[in-house]
Order: structure tokens, then C-alpha cells, then sequence
């Protein structure tokens, strides 16, 4: 409802007004500033802080929500707050493929320095305004704030392929990827395997030889890309004399778990080995049921398995096999 045709100021009035009142306030509160609320932090990352000590666990995805960023914002936002010891991830249990955010000891200590600097500071200003008027305050801006929220063009949409869209999809190499999969493969198996810089090292070195021969008869890369960086990968490197495949790298950004780009990209690679009339194999380990299900939702079915360190740390490793198909 546009309640503009009502009894009032003229609304060019009225938004000018509030515009000149939105400034003042981004100001006072220190929005403009390198730091916030008397912490070393960028005010992106403090509200982060906040939102992660208020929701332990949350997910990057929501958490990005929250925040209005978009995925890669999001996940450099919580890059750099592990970095500095302020964040820890922690596998959701039940979910193989998920992680959430915690705040760790020296985390918790920022966070509640952030809320009395904030608190001190609102209280502060309570003081000039009489009691009556507080709450009328409270209503005013909870209005205003669940009207900016209607439609808000400040809201970063989802890549084009979580909203069904096929944009987001590219083959073949990309400036970036190889150290993009790298970080993806890295983070996410540290948290749900332990592994190290061994296995970093192992993805980078071996994409990125990988990367070189193309194109290549039988190997290609897909991508999933948002603003230049690639947040999901999958490849197959494959040997047409012997006709068969080996499906690699096949990763998803945690902010896309959901949306159906592992899906896609799967697809993709299938269509492709079925074209070459490849069999295809991959190599994983036990426990990863999400990853096991879509797995075998393409045809492919556990082949065999034991004990294994070859990517550094000791799991029990599996390998499966997808037989030969043609298209149809």
C-alpha cells in the first residue's frame, strides 16, 4: 500500500528530510569511519561479529542474508575474521557438506566490548529524550526499517544459477579458479577431515597441470563464476584410448549448498563422458552422505574402499564407478 496520496507534507518534503536524517545518523553512529565501535574492525565485519554471537552456527549463506553481501563477500568477510582468531568453523552435524560459524574466546571478548560501546552509546543519547518520546522512537524506526526492507535494491540477488539461470556457467579455464577451487577444497576439508596443507598443495599443484593440457580430447573444467571468482567446480580428465574417465574436483561454495549447482555440474560432466562413451570413476571418503547421494543419483556405485592416506590424512578411502553410457 502507498500511503503518499493521505494528508501530508509534501513528499518531496518528506524525503528529503529523511535522506538528511539517514546521513546524519550513518555518521554519528561512526559509519563512516575505517573502524567501528571503538574496535579494529571495518563495520562490515563488526556487524558480522554481532550476528555470529547472536546465532552460533549460523551458516555463510544466511549469514550473508543477514548483512545484505553477496556469497564472495560473505566468505571473505569470514576468511579474514578466522584469520585474525576471531571465528571458527565447525561441521553441522548430520550435514556433511556444511559448516557453521562460531565466535571464539577472543571473539566473545570483542563482542561484548562492541555491545557496551554500542549500548553506551544509544544510552547516552536516551538521556537527551524524554521517556515518553523513547518508545514513540522505537515504533518510528521499526517502521521505517521494515519499509526499507520491502524491495530493497541494496539487496544483493543470488548468482543467476541459484535463481535458475544458467549465466553463472562457464567452461573451461578462468583467471583465478585455480586458486579459488584450492581455497574451496581447503577450507571445506579441513573442517569435516582434518586435512592440511598437504592436500591444498595436492588440488593446486594437480589442477593446475590439469588446466594446462586443455583443451584436451576427453578433459574439460565447468564452472560456477560470480563477479570473476569461481565458487563451484567440477572436471573430467579423461584418456580416449583407454575410455575411461576420472572425475575430479568437484566442489561446492558452502553459500550454494542448496541451490542445485552441484546438480548441474554434475550433469554437465555426465553429459560430456557419456558423448566419449567413458567409464567413469572418483575417488572419496566415508562419511560424506550428501556427496555419496548425489553420487549415486548419477549412477555411479561404491566400487571399493580402505583405509587410505593419499591425501595426507588417514580415512577410509572410496572409489566409484559409473559404467559406460551413451546419450539416451
Amino acid at each position: 500500500m502507498d500511503y503518499a496520496d493521505l494528508t501530508s507534507p509534501p513528499r518531496e518534503q518528506t524525503i528529503r528530510q529523511l535522506r538528511e536524517l539517514s546521513r546524519k545518523l550513518v555518521r554519528e553512529l561512526g559509519f563512516m569511519r575505517s573502524t567501528l565501535a571503538g574496535s579494529e574492525l571495518a563495520p562490515s565485519a563488526v556487524h558480522a561479529i554481532i550476528e555470529i554471537g547472536q546465532a552460533p552456527g549460523i551458516q555463510a549463506r544466511d549469514l550473508g542474508e543477514i548483512l545484505c553481501l553477496d556469497k564472495s563477500n560473505t566468505s571473505r568477510q569470514a576468511a579474514k575474521l578466522e584469520a585474525l582468531g576471531l571465528l571458527r568453523r565447525a561441521a553441522v552435524e548430520g550435514d556433511a557438506r556444511g559448516w557453521g560459524l562460531h565466535l571464539t574466546d577472543a571473539g566473545q571478548a570483542l563482542r561484548k566490548k562492541i555491545d557496551k560501546f554500542a549500548s553506551d552509546q544509544v544510552s547516552a543519547a536516551l538521556t537527551r529524550i524524554v521517556p515518553e518520546d523513547q518508545q514513540g522512537l522505537v515504533r518510528s524506526l521499526a517502521l521505517y526499517a521494515d519499509a526499507l526492507s520491502r524491495d530493497n535494491p541494496n539487496m544483493t540477488p543470488r548468482p543467476a544459477v541459484a535463481a535458475g539461470g544458467a549465466d553463472a556457467f562457464v567452461q573451461g579455464y578462468r583467471p583465478g579458479c585455480i586458486g579459488d577451487i584450492a581455497g574451496l577444497h581447503a577450507r571445506y576439508y579441513a573442517a569435516t577431515a582434518g586435512f592440511g596443507a598437504y592436500f591444498e598443495d595436492k588440488v593446486a599443484g594437480g589442477l593446475g597441470a590439469f588446466v594446462q593440457t586443455l583443451p584436451a580430447p576427453g578433459k574439460e573444467i565447468w564452472l560456477c563464476m560470480e563477479q570473476d571468482r569461481a565458487l563451484a567446480s567440477i572436471a573430467i580428465d579423461g584418456d580416449v584410448a583407454a575410455g575411461v574417465a576420472h572425475l575430479r574436483w568437484f566442489i561446492v561454495d558452502d553459500s550454494l549448498r542448496g541451490t542445485g549447482v552441484g546438480r548441474v555440474l554434475l550433469q554437465k560432466a555426465m553429459d560430456f563422458v557419456d558423448a566419449h562413451g567413458f567409464e567413469t570413476y572418483l575417488w572419496t571418503f566415508q562419511g560424506l552422505h550428501a556427496a555419496r547421494h548425489l553420487y549415486e543419483s548419477a549412477g555411479f556405485a561404491l566400487a571399493e574402499e580402505a583405509p587410505g592416506e593419499q591425501w595426507g590424512s588417514r580415512v577410509v578411502e572410496q572409489r566409484f564407478v559409473r559404467a559406460a553410457r551413451r546419450p539416451g
